[in-house]
């Protein structure tokens, strides 16, 4: 395993994070705990979770596991606080001071720890000042709650006017963000990545495989009938059906001989092809099952070439998109849109 620096943080990380956002949904706290085991011991020692998947169900889960197998203090636990944890109370949502400070105390009761190494805000919101957010975080940093502190889903200018807002205020920094990323969503690349290397953000991009779209499972037969047992097989949902466009499934097809030349499939390839990427510190995995993890294990020894890039960006050029993982340009639209 070879880990990289977290940013400018000194911290060193595995080329893979452990997404465990499926615990207590998709996979059950006995599956969940073999797991964050076995990709321990594979030496991932990055773990992101949320105080909104399951409503705290996740948090708990992962804390159980660590405790479990007594590896908490040999991996940087991370987590994100902004969705709304009650649905009749609206100021258990967002990232206002009270928010933020009452959902870190419930965090670390979840996941069974007395300090949380990165603590993250999961969506940026325009009616909250930036400063009140950061001097919550300074304070849960200052009261040695919180290590570090990262964001979700914010844009560059938004990122830069943190900075200066930590700088003038004397405050603690962000030190992380995680977007979107993969083959068929490249649009971080125009302007977030410099940026993240410019100012020494670590990048902890989620969805290397396109929300299963890289999996290989889909082509274009299948564009209007997804296999009855797969997440696209949910015809109500808004989000599947922005995704599973026709231009993602002929770029799939293009991307799976890439793949076959390797002899790995194709959700391997592009697993290895965003950890190879610049800029890129630790894409976050999702893992909902073992036999996943594995598959995900198996794309750390991959080499991605020059030749391999090329040809990827034949199939999607350099900063474009081929499915709408989320509807407005990450490049260019304002953070009132990004909500639950």
């Amino acid at each position: 395993m070879k880990y990289r620096l977290l940013g400018r943080t000194g911290l060193k990380v595995s080329p893979l994070t452990l997404g465990c956002m499926n615990f207590g949904s998709k996979t059950s706290p006995g599956d969940a705990y073999t797991i964050i085991d076995r990709a321990i011991g594979a030496g991932i020692n990055l773990l992101d979770t949320a105080n909104v998947y399951s409503r705290g169900r996740s948090e708990e889960i992962t804390g159980e596991g660590l405790k479990r197998i007594g590896k908490r203090n040999q991996v940087i636990l991370a987590t994100k606080v902004h969705g709304a944890m009650a649905d009749d109370d609206p100021n258990m949502e967002g990232i206002s001071r009270r928010h933020i400070i009452e959902q870190c105390d419930a965090s670390l009761k979840r996941l069974q720890t007395d300090y949380i190494d990165l603590y993250q805000l999961h969506r940026p919101r325009s009616e909250v000042a930036i400063d009140e957010s950061l001097r919550a975080l300074d304070d849960l940093v200052r009261a040695g709650k919180v290590r570090y502190i990262g964001t979700s889903f914010f844009v560059s200018w938004k990122l830069v006017e943190s900075l200066w807002t930590a700088k003038e205020l004397n405050l603690n920094r962000f030190v992380t963000e995680q977007p979107p990323y993969s083959i068929l969503d490249r649009r971080i690349e125009r302007e977030l990545i410099p940026m993240a290397q410019t100012y020494g953000f670590g990048l902890l991009p989620f969805g290397p495989l396109a929300g299963g779209l890289l999996t290989g499972k889909y082509t274009t037969t299948e564009a209007t009938q997804a296999p009855s047992d797969s997440r696209y097989a949910d015809t109500q949902n808004w989000r599947h059906a922005m995704r599973l466009r026709e231009s993602a499934l002929q770029a799939v097809e293009a991307l799976i001989p890439l793949a076959n030349a390797k002899s790995i499939t194709l959700a391997e390839f592009a697993t290895a092809w965003a950890m190879s990427q610049p800029g890129i510190t630790s894409p976050i995995i999702g893992p909902r099952t073992t036999d996943q993890l594995e598959s995900y294990l198996n794309a750390l020894p991959v080499e991605i070439t020059e030749e391999d890039n090329r040809a990827v960006d034949a199939i999607v050029p350099p900063g474009e998109q081929v499915t709408a993982y989320y509807q407005s340009d990450f490049s260019d639209f304002g953070p009132q849109q990004f909500r639950w």
